[in-house]
């Protein structure tokens, strides 16, 4: 089923009751426009992503920040006077800036010459997460849709005794797949799972070793941690329980709590299990267990491949939001360990310049005596 893009804002951002005072703050620059303000001074509203005190080379201290919308985020440094603003700041908070746009090793950043904390009754909430483009509804309807289509009843009931918590629901429709890299948006677990489970369903029928409905209980439930690894206000981060535990422990919590409750069949609990362990697929990835079954293989391929496929479709909108241009690579991808390089955009960009034809055997020769210099032989007229 296709998925309509839509404004998701009004699903995941209640406007405070002071609706109307922030309507005289509106934000007219966004971190995605710098291209178009290289070397100007801007002033805006920003999330305090992340703030830190700096020695100088010549004595004394600058701030080195990180400011964030709804459309990327930006480093920012502040060489003086910063003491004052930071007092009432923490990151997280919204701040307001006033700062000149410049590249520093290609990379677009903020020159501070003001900062202040912000009240959130200056912001419209909406300006600062990013959000899906995708229709929640519509994912949801999906999701619901490939659980209800299973064989094993028992199965069904797992999943559905997920989808229909209404506390795991109501996050699960919202929460990010992560902080910073995939699909880190409002709405992005969902987006992730519901791409994840499409690919699942039209590549299980290759595999006959693979039960096609576990393998998509996998898909389903492999992140379900994530709705209490993280959080999502005015930022993303991680709770205390994310930091402390993770969301592959939290999942495996989450599972056997659902399994007693309904009294799942043993075999299926272990498997199931066995899937959210070991669906990052190395140790040092995280995982306590390494795939050993047919469906937690899969899962773990899939898995990995449609997490690297938006964190390269990411890359190339931050490439054309710095104007690079369709022959350069993105920047260094550090998760991936490499930079990358949209094919399709570069084919797009018009046709290839014609290289030079190749001279016929007799032009060839022809040149090559022409080109020979002169003897005191070619001089002499012939009587």
């Amino acid at each position: 089923m296709p998925l309509a893009a839509v404004s998701f804002v009004s699903c995941c951002c209640r406007l405070p009751d002071m609706a109307a005072v922030f309507l005289s703050y509106m934000k007219d620059f966004f971190i995605a426009d710098a291209a178009r303000h290289e070397n100007s001074v801007v002033t805006s509203y920003f999330v305090l992503s992340s703030m830190q005190l700096r020695d100088r080379r010549q004595g004394g201290q600058f701030l080195s920040a990180t400011l964030t919308d709804k459309t990327g985020s930006m480093p920012a440094v502040m060489w003086e006077d910063f003491a004052d603003s930071l007092a009432p700041c923490f990151e997280g908070c919204y701040v307001k800036v006033q700062g000149q746009i410049s590249r520093y090793q290609s990379k677009f950043q903020m020159q501070l010459m003001k900062l202040r904390f912000a009240a959130e009754t200056e912001i419209d909430p909406a300006d600062y997460l990013p959000v899906t483009q995708y229709d929640v509804d519509a994912m949801w309807a999906e999701l619901r849709g490939y659980a209800d289509s299973f064989a094993n009843a028992d199965l069904k009931r797992l999943v559905f005794a997920f989808l229909d918590d209404p506390e795991i629901a109501q996050a699960y429709r919202v929460a990010p797949a992560a902080k910073m890299l995939h699909h880190a948006w409002i709405g992005g677990l969902l987006e992730h799972v519901v791409t994840l489970v499409r690919v699942c369903v039209a590549t299980a029928p290759f595999y006959p070793e693979v039960n096609a409905d576990l393998l998509v209980t996998g898909a389903i439930l492999h992140d379900i941690g994530k709705v209490r690894e993280l959080y999502w206000k005015s930022s993303f981060g991680y709770t205390l329980e994310g930091q402390l535990i993770g969301h592959i422990s939290i999942a495996q919590g989450m599972l056997l709590e659902k399994a007693r409750a309904i009294a799942l069949p043993e075999k299926l609990r272990i498997l199931v299990e066995h899937m959210i362990l070991s669906h990052h697929g190395k140790y040092e990835f995280g995982s306590p267990k390494l795939p050993m079954t047919p469906e937690a293989l899969l899962l773990n391929t899939l898995d990995d491949l449609e997490a690297k496929m938006q964190t390269l479709r990411n890359a190339f909108a931050a490439a054309q939001a710095q104007g690079k241009g369709t022959g350069d690579t993105t920047e260094y991808i550090r998760s991936m360990e490499r930079p990358l390089f949209n094919s399709q955009a570069w084919l797009a960009d018009g046709p290839e310049p014609e290289a030079p034809s190749e001279p016929a055997p007799q032009e060839e020769a022809a040149a090559e005596q022409e080109s020979l210099p002169m003897t005191d032989a070619d001089s002499i007229p012939i009587g």
